[in-house]
C-alpha cells in the first residue's frame, strides 16, 4: 500500500502558506476562524478516461452545483443572508459552514442576530414540538424524503421532496437527460435512467440497486438525499449532496479480496453469537477514488474523506455495500492535521507509529463496518435503526470506529494487511479521535468519537504522562477495543435506547483533561480541516 499511495501528488494552494504579514495578532478572529481551514487543490490523473467519461464530467459538475444550492435551502434557507454580511472574512466562514453556525465548534452562531441552531433546519416547522410530531398521523411522516409543512389551517402535512425542490429537480433532470445520452457505459447509463425516476419518485431502492452495479466505469456520481445528520430533530430527513469522483482501478483491484472476507470478519467480531446473526453481502465492492467534486452536505464544515453506501439497509441485505477511500482528500488531512498532531500528544518514543497507511486502512475499514454488527433487534423492537431512535447515528458511528479499527488488528494477525503494524493502527487511531474530537460533542460523529475516546482511556488504552503526551498500552488497547465493541453491539442488538441515551450523556462529552489537550493542539495552529479549490479548471477542463 506504501508504493500505491506514494504516487500521490498533493498540489497545495498558496493560500495555504503561513506569511509573515500580517502578524496572528493582527488577524481579526473571523480571518483566523476561515484559515483554520487548509486549501487543497482537487485535481486527478484524467488519462485514463474515455471520450464519454470526460464529457459527462461538466454534467455532473453542474448537477452538484445543484445539490449544493438545495442543501442551502434545507439546512439553512435562503442564501442571501450572504449578501447582508459586510464582514468578508466572516462571508466565507458562512459559505464554509453554510450558514450562521460554526459546524466545527458544537454549532455556536458567528453571526450577529442568530441564535442557537434550530434542531428541525428546514425539515420541519420551526415551532413544532415532539409531543406534535408524535401525535401526527401520517405515514409519511418519518419518511427520508418528505419535509414537514404546516397547511393553511396551521396543522401538519408531509411534502415530498420532488415536490417541495420541483425547479431545482427538474433542472438536475434535465442535465441527466443529457448525461444519459452521452454515456456509453451500459451500468453508468442504466444508474442515471434509475436515479432520475428517484428525484421524481421519491423511490431511492431503485436507484441504489443500480448503482451498486456501477462497476466497470473510470467515474462515478454519488448524488442525492443521502446522509440524515442534518436533522438534530428525529436525525431521519435526508441532506443533498454530491460528489464526482475517478477511480484508480489498478489500486482497487487490490482492495477487492477483502469483500470476500467480510461474512469471516462478522463471526469473528468480539460479542456473543446472538449479536452477530446477521450476513453481510459479498457483492459489495471497496475502491480507492480521487474526489474531484464535493457539493452540499459533504462540504460542510469537516469534510468526508471515505463514503460507504447505500444506507438503505434492504440494499444492503441484497447487495452489500460500496465502500469508496477518497485517497487525495484523506492524504491531505494527514498531513496537514493528523501527523502535525500526533506530534504533539504522543510521546516521542511512540511518533513513529503514526503512518498514512494506517489512518488509510482505519478509515477503509470503519466505513466496512458500517456494514457488519446487527441490523435488526434480537427482541422484536424491529430494526437498530428505529429503535435506538435519536441515539442511532452516535452509537452506529462508534461502533464503526472501534469493529473498523478491531478488524484492521485481526486482519494484520492474519497476514492480509502486510504494511502496518498493530502498533500503529492503535496510535494512528487514537491521534484521530483526537483529530476529531477537536469538532466538539454536539454532532454524531463528535459524540461517537468522545465515547470512543472515553471508554479506551477509561479502561487503560492509553495514560498522561507528566509533560501532557500519551503513553499507549497495547495489550490494553486491545482488550478495551474488544469490550466496547462487545457493549455497543449489545445495546443495538437489544435496542436500549435508555441504556445508549443515558450512556452518550455521561461518556459522549469532553472532559476538562482532554479540553486542555485540544487546547494545546488548537494553540498550534493546526488547521481545523480542509477546504477546496475545484472546478473544470482546475482539473485542466476547458
Amino acid at each position: 500500500m506504501m508504493l500505491l499511495l506514494a504516487s500521490v501528488v498533493l498540489v497545495l494552494s498558496c493560500n495555504n502558506k503561513k506569511t509573515e504579514t500580517p502578524s496572528e495578532e493582527s488577524k481579526s478572529e473571523m480571518q483566523q476562524k476561515v484559515e483554520e481551514y487548509a486549501y487543497f487543490d482537487l485535481n486527478a490523473d484524467l488519462s485514463k478516461l474515455s471520450e464519454s467519461e470526460l464529457k459527462l464530467l461538466p454534467i455532473f459538475f453542474e448537477i452538484g452545483e445543484i445539490m449544493d444550492e438545495l442543501f442551502w435551502e434545507q439546512t439553512f434557507g435562503d442564501k442571501s443572508i450572504l449578501d447582508t454580511i459586510s464582514d468578508p472574512w466572516m462571508k466565507e466562514f458562512a459559505m464554509i459552514n453554510y450558514g450562521p453556525w460554526d459546524r466545527l465548534n458544537e454549532e455556536k452562531p458567528f453571526v450577529p442576530g442568530f441564535g442557537e441552531r434550530p434542531a428541525m433546519a428546514n425539515y420541519y416547522p420551526k415551532d413544532i414540538t415532539k409531543e406534535e410530531f408524535n401525535a401526527f398521523v401520517n405515514p409519511l411522516k418519518s419518511s427520508h424524503y418528505t419535509i414537514l409543512k404546516r397547511d393553511e389551517n396551521g396543522s401538519l402535512k408531509t411534502v415530498g421532496y420532488y415536490e417541495a425542490y420541483k425547479q431545482k429537480l427538474d433542472r438536475v433532470c434535465e442535465l441527466l437527460d443529457k448525461a444519459i445520452e452521452i454515456a456509453d457505459n451500459p451500468s453508468m447509463k442504466k444508474y442515471l435512467i434509475e436515479r432520475k425516476k428517484s428525484l421524481q419518485t421519491n423511490d431511492y431502492y431503485p436507484s441504489d440497486m443500480a448503482w451498486m452495479d456501477l462497476r466497470d466505469s473510470n467515474i462515478d456520481f454519488v448524488f442525492g438525499p443521502i446522509e440524515n445528520y442534518d436533522d438534530a430533530f428525529n436525525s431521519v430527513k435526508t441532506s443533498f449532496e454530491a460528489f464526482v469522483l475517478v477511480k484508480d482501478v489498478a489500486a482497487s483491484t487490490k482492495l477487492a479480496k477483502f469483500v470476500q472476507m467480510l461474512p469471516q470478519l462478522q463471526r469473528e467480531l468480539p460479542c456473543d453469537q446472538k449479536y452477530k446473526t446477521y450476513v453481510p453481502g459479498t457483492s459489495s465492492d471497496m475502491n480507492l477514488y480521487d474526489v474531484v467534486f464535493y457539493g452540499g452536505d459533504c462540504n460542510a464544515g469537516g469534510k468526508t474523506i471515505a463514503i460507504n453506501l447505500p444506507n438503505d439497509d434492504k440494499v444492503q441485505a441484497e447487495k452489500g455495500s460500496r465502500r469508496f477511500q477518497l485517497r487525495n482528500a484523506m492524504q491531505a488531512k494527514f498531513d496537514k492535521i493528523m501527523k502535525p498532531i500526533g506530534e504533539i500528544i504522543i510521546e516521542l518514543s511512540e511518533q513513529n507509529n503514526i503512518k498514512f497507511d494506517a489512518f488509510f486502512w482505519n478509515v477503509t475499514f470503519h466505513e466496512v463496518a458500517h456494514g457488519l454488527g446487527v441490523k435488526q433487534t434480537i427482541n422484536g423492537k424491529g430494526s437498530v435503526d428505529d429503535a435506538m431512535q435519536t441515539e442511532n447515528t452516535s452509537w452506529e458511528e462508534a461502533k464503526a470506529d472501534i469493529v473498523g479499527l478491531n478488524l484492521v488488528c485481526n486482519l494484520i494477525d492474519k497476514g492480509e494487511i502486510t504494511d502496518i503494524t498493530i502498533e500503529e493502527a492503535i496510535t494512528t487511531y487514537i491521534v484521530g479521535l483526537l483529530r476529531s474530537v477537536r469538532f466538539g460533542a454536539s454532532e454524531a460523529h463528535g459524540v461517537a468519537n468522545m465515547m470512543c475516546y472515553n471508554y479506551l482511556f477509561e479502561n487503560g488504552a492509553f495514560t498522561r504522562n507528566g509533560n501532557g503526551t500519551y503513553h499507549i498500552n497495547y495489550d490494553k488497547a486491545r482488550e478495551a477495543m474488544n469490550s466496547w465493541i462487545a457493549l455497543i453491539l449489545k445495546t443495538q442488538a437489544e435496542g436500549d435506547f435508555n441504556f445508549a441515551s443515558q450512556y452518550s450523556k455521561d461518556h459522549g462529552t469532553i472532559t476538562p483533561e482532554l479540553q486542555k489537550d485540544l487546547d494545546r493542539i488548537n494553540k498550534s495552529g493546526i488547521p481545523r480541516d480542509i477546504r477546496f479549490n475545484q472546478g473544470l479548471d482546475v482539473l485542466g477542463i476547458e
